[in-house]
């Protein structure tokens, strides 16, 4: 995917992001911390892998399925792939 690679950085640094506040979700877990502070925590993990789905579909839809030169057995491909991971993603 091209995209994934013309957007390395910024991905990565979302992905990063995720990674610290899941670790900060793990802490609150080990030192106890109070049902709030702890739901308030996988809100933020869910909001932002919830933003970096969005971001990287998005883009994959826009390289694609916009795609001016794909063939029409491209586009229903690609199209089905698409559908293939929001069903798996909605779950």
């Amino acid at each position: 995917m091209a995209h994934t690679i013309r957007d390395k950085t910024k991905l990565l640094t979302r992905v990063r992001r995720i990674k610290g506040q899941t670790q900060a979700l793990e802490q609150a877990l080990v030192g106890e911390a109070d049902c709030a502070d702890v739901l308030q925590q996988i809100a933020a993990v869910r909001g932002a892998v919830n933003g970096l789905m969005v971001y990287v579909l998005e883009e994959h839809i826009r390289e694609h399925l916009a795609r001016e030169r794909a063939s029409k057995i491209e586009r229903t491909h690609d199209v089905e792939q698409v559908v293939n991971i929001l069903r798996s993603y909605l779950k």
